[in-house]
């Protein structure tokens, strides 16, 4: 009898929030897109060339590698982890988008909203060349360069739909400089230049050794932009609001 009175307490709270709605619109939305690659986990390894990522593997997979780049070798770990951030994101509900990805690593993500009919473009350092093989056989388009404070992204030749960024490292995470608001502002006006005017920005901050994603000033700084925060995402859904700040940058 507890446990139905919880549940219906429960169901009650999601009916006066909203999130039953958006549970059944997105639910809708996914019977309507019947001719779209299914968001299967065994289907999306299966179209990946098993001989070629094997020869991979051979060559830079290490037996328990655990936080070390080959971990990304685990092609079943790591599609699941990508479906799961493409279904966050809603790419499976979308319209073909153009998606920049920043940090793309070995490329699955934007490999799996390939398969569902968006072009991405990644951007990433080309400090291991495990990460140019895979994005190469998986067809992802890649631009080399690194993040750095105060410096511009390079010109990308066209404007993107949604800016994604997993596992953010660029901030200088677990640094002794790790951007503050003065940085944060510089990169998001930048990144502003290459968004459509309505277009979304997803970035997903690491956990920093005391255990938190941003200070309180920086994620003051994040929604006074416009960005809605949950934990570690840090997500604008419509456009880079202008800078609230009236420092100056060092550029």
């Amino acid at each position: 009898m507890i446990f139905l009175q919880v549940r219906f307490r429960h169901k009650i709270r999601k009916l006066v929030d909203g999130r039953s709605l958006v549970s059944a619109r997105k639910h809708t939305l996914r019977l309507l897109r019947t001719g779209r690659f299914p968001l299967n986990k065994k289907r999306v390894i299966e179209t990946i060339d098993p001989v070629a990522f094997e020869e991979i593997r051979k060559r830079y997979a290490v037996a328990n590698p655990g936080a070390d780049w080959p971990k990304y070798l685990d092609l079943d770990r790591w599609i699941g982890i990508n479906i799961r951030r493409i279904r966050q994101v809603e790419l499976d509900l979308a319209r073909p988008k153009r998606i920049l990805d920043l940090g793309c690593g070995a490329g699955y993500f934007l490999y799996i909203a390939q398969l569902l009919g968006h072009s991405g473009l990644g951007l990433d350092m080309d400090r291991l060349s495990m990460f140019r093989e895979v994005t190469r056989l998986l067809g992802v388009r890649r631009i080399v360069q690194r993040i750095d404070a105060f410096r511009p992204l390079p010109d990308l030749g066209q404007k993107f739909d949604l800016i994604t960024a997993f596992m953010i490292c660029f901030n200088n995470h677990k640094m002794p400089d790790l951007w503050s608001v003065a940085e944060w502002e510089f990169f998001l006006d930048d990144l502003a230049k290459h968004l459509t005017p309505r277009g979304r920005v997803w970035l997903e901050l690491n956990q920093e050794y005391d255990g938190s994603f941003y200070t309180p000033e920086l994620k003051e700084f994040f929604q006074k932009r416009g960005a809605r925060i949950n934990q570690q995402k840090v997500i604008f859904n419509s456009g880079l609001r202008a800078r609230v700040s009236t420092s100056r940058v060092a550029r």
